[in-house]
């Protein structure tokens, strides 16, 4: 990997702000009833209004708009009521209008903010704007050997621009940001947040300066980056090309570049345009549309819980700690189908432990969302009965009965537990026996546990254990070993 040479980093710091292409989760495309969706064979979705043929006339797609104020109000920004599109021009071979509908001046949601985490505390993420504008078709560069194809299916797919002020100063600043906010669209399931299907993409504005200077130095921007964790790498490698730069005294070019992933480096595609280069102007084809009251509070009362609000509760009156609520309100469906099993058991930290531990560890093995997770939220919140009456040990539970019932999803925990003889033995009389087998076997141990070695304890449980292939209950068996052991 080229790493450029550096002095005197430390005397600077990085000014990154982001810029957000969300796909949004329509049926259809922006202005037309093309279908969006992902997968179909090039150019099978594209009608005369996408190509913009003589005659025809795009009509605005209402869900588009109401997934827009959805975001907007969920970043806590100002919704703007007067709204139209412009034209935005430029050339481009995937490009079929010529031209692409978008929002210049005025955004549908301005201001606003993302919240980060951080090990020194919480940072808002100013946003400058949040706008609708529609997808350009795509380039395929190794199909045939001598020629680029274009597909055009995804041409004016609907999409939303978040675009942040320069308030990032670190690639892991922007690392947070970008896995906040595509947690954020998943949960209000207004875009599916997946890079690698290119329905979430992000630029990088990228500068440095002295740090103290207020002024912003000449930024380049990194297009296309397809990954949270390229971002990071293209925000590394350009802090460090033009920190370079400035200290050899060199010029800063604002520049559009693109990332490597294989070698982690940038290069530069073509000088950065201006605003003036794309000849904005309204849409002659679309009216100016007007967001009412009703509407807008409409669009606010189907906005779910959130992640923070979530974490609040679950610690609240769940009494999780702060890490569990995290970790479970990490994805909107893994909270839910917590809540829906602590409907059935009052054990909210057993539930907890379940889905952060035998649950989450299928879904990773597996690589599934937990909507394919075979098991129903009634029947994990079963096991956890079944441990928290004395019938299962943990254990037991989430090896055997756990492995059995993925298998069998059908089946009833317990009837399981009985018909495979995983019913834990908490009788005296039934562990009595094994409990002197064990003491006997192990006399000269037994002495030096009288003579002060208590730590032995664990290898005469352990044994016990073994010997009843775990179904001892290990409350009783401690109990009755500690009595023995007195003697």
């Amino acid at each position: 990997m080229l790493t450029p040479k550096m002095t005197d980093q430390h005397q600077y710091e990085v000014v990154v702000g982001l810029e957000v292409h969300a796909q949004l989760l329509t049926k259809s495309k922006l202005f037309c009833g093309d279908s969006i969706a992902y997968g179909a064979e090039p150019n099978t979705q594209v009608s005369p209004v996408t190509l913009a043929h003589p005659g025809t006339l795009p009509k605005m797609n209402k869900k588009a708009i109401e997934f827009a104020i959805k975001l907007g109000l969920a970043c806590q920004c100002r919704i703007v009521k007067e709204n139209y599109f412009a034209r935005k021009n430029y050339f481009y071979p995937d490009l079929p209008k010529g031209y692409q509908i978008s929002q210049h001046t005025t955004p549908i949601c301005q201001e606003g903010f993302v919240k980060i985490r951080m090990s020194e505390g919480e940072k808002k993420i100013r946003l400058n704007r949040i706008h609708i504008e529609e997808d350009a078709g795509k380039s395929l560069h190794d199909v045939d050997p001598d020629y680029s194809c274009i597909d055009l299916n995804r041409a004016g797919t609907p999409l939303l621009e978040i675009v942040s002020e320069p308030d990032i100063r670190s690639s892991e600043e922007a690392y947070l940001y970008l896995t906040e906010l595509r947690k954020l669209v998943r949960y209000l399931e207004v875009c599916d947040g997946n890079m690698e299907e290119g329905s979430f993409r992000c630029d990088a504005n990228i500068s440095v300066r002295k740090k103290g200077e207020k002024k912003l130095g000449t930024r380049v921007e990194v297009k296309n980056l397809n990954s949270i964790r390229n971002v990071k790498r293209a925000v590394d490698f350009e802090a460090k090309r033009l920190i370079d730069q400035v200290e050899k005294g060199e010029t800063i070019l604002q520049q559009t570049r693109s990332f490597d992933a294989n070698n982690g480096t940038t290069f530069a595609i073509r000088d950065k345009e201006d605003a003036d280069d794309y000849r904005y102007f309204p849409d002659p084809d679309l009216t100016p549309f007007h967001l009412d009251d009703n509407f807008i509070e409409s669009v606010r009362r189907s906005i779910p819980i959130l992640q923070e609000d979530r974490v609040k509760k679950y610690i609240a009156e769940w009494q999780l700690s702060e890490y569990d609520a995290y970790v479970l309100t990490d994805e909107k469906d893994m909270a839910e189908f917590f809540e829906e099993t602590i409907k059935f058991t009052s054990n909210y930290k057993a539930a907890a432990n379940w889905m952060l531990g035998p649950v989450k560890s299928w879904l990773n093995e597996n690589n599934k969302a937990i909507h394919a997770f075979p098991l129903t939220a009634q029947k994990i919140a079963r096991i956890v009965q079944l441990i928290d009456s004395g019938k299962l040990s943990f254990t037991i539970a989430s090896g055997k009965l756990f492995s059995f019932l993925l298998c069998n999803p059908s089946e009833d925990p317990e009837q399981i537990a009985i018909e495979q003889n995983l019913i834990q033995q908490s009788d005296v009389s039934s562990l009595e026996p094994i409990i002197d087998e064990i003491l006997n076997k192990h006399a000269e141990k037994v002495k030096e546990y009288k003579k002060g070695k208590k730590g032995l304890l664990s290898l005469f449980v352990g044994e016990v254990m073994k010997r009843s292939k775990g179904k001892a209950d290990p409350r009783v068996t401690n109990e009755i070993l500690l009595e023995k052991l007195k003697s």
